[in-house]
């Protein structure tokens, strides 16, 4: 009866160990995600910075084409104006650091070579948001813009506010910037084992709808607008697909190969801690 309490005992500490132990690893893991969204927050305040320091070059660099000048209808619009141009370079110069602090937070979970794959997946985040800016920019914006300055012909004289014209740049460029990450985040996620391409099929027709009503927010309220920006978001997304079952196939040859390679060695060393 004494031993069987002293097994009882026993038991209940090695219980309250394993508690304390998961305890003290859910407190590391949080205080690491704390230490990774703090280098992330200073680096966009400090980037923030640069792009309040450089804002007259760049809204100059928006505004050159112009035939008119912008105006403002107060004081607080100018104001508005700086934190939203230096607002977008802070984005856009973070998004490397973020997805740095990301890959160091979940790095110890993967094995060497999702580390080394899914490092590589970093400088395309940052590279793809620019394209996806310059895409928006350069072929959305103008098309979009002069559609609309035509449809007022010369019944209206045209003026815009720098508030409005900013906004209207900021809703064609900005989503796409994020949206044109999508191939590279399915492709993180696939490699990860998260997704695989048989799902992002599966649920093709709800992310459609979803791309479709995105277009639509984004968009202004007019039905050339919607095509010409839903158009992109389907062939993206077709793009991420694809994409998918090229990195599923590699995961699933490079696992074979690590079985191939290692899985002897596991269960042997499986074999000698059961012994």
């Amino acid at each position: 009866m004494t031993g069987f309490i002293q097994e009882m005992h026993q038991t209940e500490l090695a219980g309250d160990c394993y508690m304390d132990d998961k305890e003290l690893n859910l407190v590391d893991h949080l205080d690491e995600l704390r230490k990774r969204l703090i280098i992330s927050a200073v680096a966009f305040i400090i980037f923030f910075g640069i792009g309040f320091f450089y804002v007259k070059d760049i809204y100059n660099f928006f505004v050159r084409d112009l035939d008119v000048k912008l105006i403002v209808l107060g004081p607080s619009d100018i104001v508005w104006i700086y934190f939203m141009l230096a607002t977008i370079i802070a984005i856009a110069g973070t998004i490397p650091v973020l997805a740095t602090q990301i890959w160091l937070f979940v790095k110890p979970a993967l094995r060497p070579i999702e580390r080394k794959i899914s490092l590589s997946y970093i400088p395309a985040l940052f590279i793809l948001f620019i394209v996806g800016l310059a895409f928006g920019y350069f072929v959305i914006f103008p098309t979009v813009l002069n559609f609309l300055v035509e449809l007022s012909g010369d019944m209206l004289v045209t003026n815009f506010t720098a508030e409005k014209y900013f906004k209207f740049i900021m809703n064609m460029t900005l989503p796409f910037g994020v949206l044109f990450e999508l191939p590279v985040v399915v492709m993180f996620l696939t490699s990860l084992g998260v997704i695989n391409p048989y799902v992002l099929v599966k649920v093709r027709k709800y992310a459609y709808f979803i791309l479709i009503v995105i277009s639509v927010i984004i968009s202004p309220p007019d039905f050339m607008s919607d095509i010409l920006v839903t158009i992109p978001l389907l062939v993206l997304y077709e793009i991420s697909v694809n994409l998918s079952k090229f990195v599923y196939k590699r995961k699933l040859k490079k696992e074979k190969e690590w079985q191939e390679q290692y899985g002897d060695m596991d269960e042997d060393s499986e074999e000698e801690s059961s012994l």
